[in-house]
């Protein structure tokens, strides 16, 4: 025990002198008596590192496989990092940058096929390290003006990428940087974005781990890098639907592409706005015009082998190759859809400009590789559209340098969306619709908006007038035949032209000798409604087959080679006849109080609109008669009888829309001054027009009788059963819900205060509708037919949600947007209904709702 204690004490000692006694010796040494005591140097100093220095690319090559081509790529065989080569010839030098997505999920709003950025950069360099610089193009400054020596005054570039040299040629002419910060991140093309709404769906943080390249393809000319982002989102609130097959994963895949700027002998050419192309925009900020626009149109560079005939074929055509996806007996449908561009060329001065060929099976490339225009297939669980045809150019030039057309085989598919159709379509206060055309974003294509209820109720046409497959065939190629060419025509640099649906009168689209001559609308960039005709017998073309006289005109404008400026406005100066009438989406009228024009709209048809609309109405209501007889199929669940249902309610909500336009419409020319055949930039929709389509309003949509529908019809509108496909809803068929949506859609247009206001101001420049007789006139609709007897329960809907926008109209939270005329009428509309609603007469039913009318007029007046 004694032991074990000085063994203790002995080693106490010892780590008491090791803590107390200096590490080194202290050396003393005696000076004039005195004991000098000499301290060692403290060890906590670090020693300088030796400078790094910069490796050689061969060393690095050897564990990298190598990708020789415009921007040579290096990747390490073991860690899979990638490195970039850029040469010293390319410091100093402009190339464009293009994203397109590989495959991702509908709610991401990345979908297979989705163009993303396309952009100029530069590269510099900064010392040791290499700089990626996105340029901007939105400017011009004439290189003759002095102040060209200002041109990037308070102008911000943006550094995309500053990265230090990791390795040189032995020459230092050759430098390599790490380019898994570029290509496997968000730096050059944006993903994420964020969203008010909390439940939307959102993906996570980029994954770290997860991220991974998945291929390079390296040529002369461009470089793509193909990658796969992974986003981690641990607690996701919104699952995504069928397409994601788990929230808390989400994979996206996107090849990012750099390419040699063009050295050809391509010319820009301006754009003028009587004609829709989508444009590369540049303001002249040395200019003092009015307009000082230098926007170039995007277009092909087409030059002719022969530049001295009047027809020649092209040095090198637009060749589009069908992608082996497409289903074998769709593709001729779709050859002949990009082919018959060829006519309209042949005004530009070309034969054979487009060419269609088929992807073979055994290809050794796929569609993803930009040197192929390719006409892709998809089926997705979620739609994000029918037809979309983007293209990327040079945002310098405009010179378009690569397309693709993107087709879901939903196109085919004829099943009703019945909850999207009915949605409010308004423009309110609240949220306004934004749309970037300042920087040319809105290139969209929304035609899936309508086809399915479209190629619905074209197959129950064809089923009631007791035609066969025959039948159903022709119709199915007319619309993939007009798909295509609609968005090939996106892909040719045009945007779309919503007021082509006017050239033909009613009885002239059921004359195929003259639809398939000319078209069944002036443009194939337009959406129209499916053409039916009242009469079975004497059906003409469902959809155009033909590009039309407008696109025969953009065509020869856009892609006619070595012309004057003169020339250009030669041709730009038929805008006045009545067969090149143009609109695009700045111009429609889709959602309630957007635009003026009601000519340039959606799912309309005919230069008399709402004469087809109300004969669109016949052929609705006729069918809902034979309904129950033609979908009766023992031994069948009630889904086809509902979807067939639903579509027919969309069409007629659809014909009632198309003609509420027309109410408060303004007529819009874009002609220059001294324009032959041009009438004034603004003329009001003629007096009886509108009061034809307030007539068409008033009994098809406000009327007592409006929805008179075969009782058995409610009773059989049943959704298939598929599991717990019911869950959390009721699967009554909502028949007042719908009904209501058509009554509010309608009346949240022509009560719009941008439509109140414009009848208001139209008044000074030729409106004969006065907003007067206008409100009158709908108060009339609404109330007189049934005030004194009973309300049915549609009309009970109307009357109340009609109150209530007068209500909002007088002291609601916008009513500082109407006009004072408006509101004026308003309040002695509401004095008229309380009359009414005080008269004591009808049924318990009807008095109850008359009581309700009265208690809300009364507090709003006491308000």
């Amino acid at each position: 025990m004694r032991k074990n204690l000085f063994v203790k004490l002995f080693f106490l000692l010892a780590m008491i002198g090791m803590v107390s006694t200096p590490t080194f010796a202290q050396k003393k040494r005696k000076k004039k008596g005195k004991e000098e005591v000499t301290l060692p140097k403290p060890m906590n100093k670090k020693p300088k590192k030796p400078k790094s220095k910069i490796k050689d690319i061969a060393d690095v090559a050897k564990k990298c496989k190598s990708y020789e081509g415009l921007f040579t790529i290096l990747q390490d065989t073991t860690s899979g990092t990638a490195y970039m080569q850029i040469s010293e010839d390319q410091i100093g030098e402009e190339f464009i940058y293009f994203s397109v997505i590989k495959d991702g999920s509908l709610l991401s709003g990345h979908f297979r096929g989705a163009y993303g950025s396309n952009d100029i950069f530069s590269i510099r360099r900064y010392f040791n390290k290499i700089e990626l610089v996105k340029e901007n193009t939105s400017f011009y400054f004439d290189p003759a003006n002095a102040l060209s020596k200002a041109a990037n005054a308070n102008i911000s570039t943006a550094t995309l990428l500053s990265e230090s040299i990791y390795a040189q040629d032995s020459t230092k002419k050759s430098f390599l940087i790490k380019a898994d910060g570029l290509f496997l991140s968000e730096t050059l093309a944006r993903l994420k974005y964020s969203s008010r709404n909390p439940n939307a769906f959102k993906l996570g943080r980029m994954s770290r781990d997860k991220k991974k390249y998945l291929g390079f393809r390296n040529y002369p000319e461009n470089t793509d890098v193909s990658v796969e982002l992974v986003y981690d989102n641990p607690s996701p609130r919104n699952f995504g639907g069928p397409g994601i097959t788990d929230a808390r994963y989400v994979s996206i895949q996107m090849q990012h592409s750099f390419i040699k700027m063009p050295d050809n002998n391509y010319e820009s050419r301006d754009d003028d706005p009587r004609l829709g192309f989508f444009l590369d925009y540049t303001t002249d900020m040395t200019a003092t015009d009015a307009s000082p626009y230098k926007d170039k149109i995007k277009r092909w560079n087409l030059e002719k082998k022969d530049p001295n005939a009047a027809l020649s074929d092209p040095v090198e055509p637009i060749t589009w190759w069908i992608e082996n996806t497409t289903p074998v007996e769709y593709r001729d449908a779709v050859k002949a859809g990009v082919e018959e561009w060829n006519k309209a060329f042949e005004k530009a001065g070309f034969t054979n400009a487009v060419v269609a060929k088929v992807q073979p099976d055994d290809a050794d490339w796929d569609a993803d590789d930009m040197r192929y225009n390719v006409l892709r297939w998809t089926s997705s669980p979620l739609v994000p559209f029918r037809g979309y045809g983007p293209a990327f150019t040079n945002p310098r030039t405009g010179q378009i340098l690569g397309a693709d057309v993107m087709l879901e085989f939903a196109i085919l598919k004829s099943v009703s969306q019945e909850m999207n159709v009915f949605g409010d379509r308004s423009l309110d206060s609240e949220e306004e619709e934004v749309f970037d055309f300042q920087h040319g974003k809105h290139e969209g294509c929304a035609i899936a908006e309508m086809i399915p209820a479209d190629l619905q109720l074209g197959m129950d046409f064809i089923k009631f007038a007791g035609k066969g497959q025959a039948e159903k065939t022709r119709m199915q190629n007319e619309l993939i035949k007009w798909v295509v060419m609609h968005e090939v025509g996106h892909t040719l640099g045009l945007s779309h032209n919503m007021k082509a649906s006017q050239i033909h009168s009613p009885a002239q689209l059921q004359d195929r000798e003259l639809t398939e001559k000319v078209g069944l609308i002036g443009s194939v960039m337009d959406y129209p409604t499916i053409n039916l005709s009242k009469d079975p017998a004497k059906q003409g073309n469902y959809y155009t087959t033909t590009v039309g006289p407008y696109d025969n005109w953009i065509i020869e404008y856009g892609y006619t080679p070595n012309l004057t400026k003169t020339q250009l406005n030669d041709i730009a100066k038929r805008s006045s006849e009545p067969y090149l009438m143009f609109g695009n989406d700045a111009d429609d009228m889709r959602a309630s109080g957007k635009a003026i024009d009601p000519r340039v709209m959606i799912f309309d048809l005919s230069s008399d609109v709402v004469g087809y609309s109300s004969d669109r109405m016949d052929i609705v209501m006729d069918m809902m008669k034979g309904m129950k007889t033609k979908y009766n199929k023992e031994g069948e669940t009630y889904q086809e009888f509902r979807n067939a249902f639903f579509t027919l309610w969309q069409n007629y909500y659809a014909a009632a829309n198309v003609s509420s336009r027309y109410i408060g419409g303004v007529y819009v020319d874009r002609s220059f001054q001294g324009q032959e055949g041009a009438t004034k930039p603004f003329t009001p929709t003629p007096l009886a027009y509108q009061k034809k389509a307030m007539q068409l309003l008033s009994e098809r949509v406000f009327a007592p009788d409006a929805f008179d529908v075969p009782e058995e019809i409610y009773s059989h509108l049943q959704t298939q059963r598929r599991g717990f496909n019911f869950f959390g809803r009721s699967e009554d068929p909502k028949i007042h819900s719908y009904t209501a949506a058509i009554q509010r859609n309608v009346l949240s247009h022509i009560l719009h205060r941008n439509t109140l206001n414009r009848i208001v101001d139209s008044e000074l420049y030729g409106n004969e509708y006065k907003l007067g007789t206008f409100m009158t006139d709908l108060n009339d609709a609404i109330f007189k037919a049934d005030q004194y007897t009973n309300v049915n329960s549609f009309r009970q809907n109307l009357q109340l949600n009609y109150v209530k926008q007068l209500i909002d109209m007088i002291g609601g939270k916008i009513s500082a947007r109407y006009p004072n005329q408006a509101k004026s009428m308003a309040l002695y509309n509401l004095q008229q209904i309380k009359k009414i609603a005080t008269n004591g007469r009808g049924d318990l039913a009807t008095k109850a709702h008359k009581s309700h009318l009265a208690l809300l007029i009364d507090k709003a007046m006491e308000g």
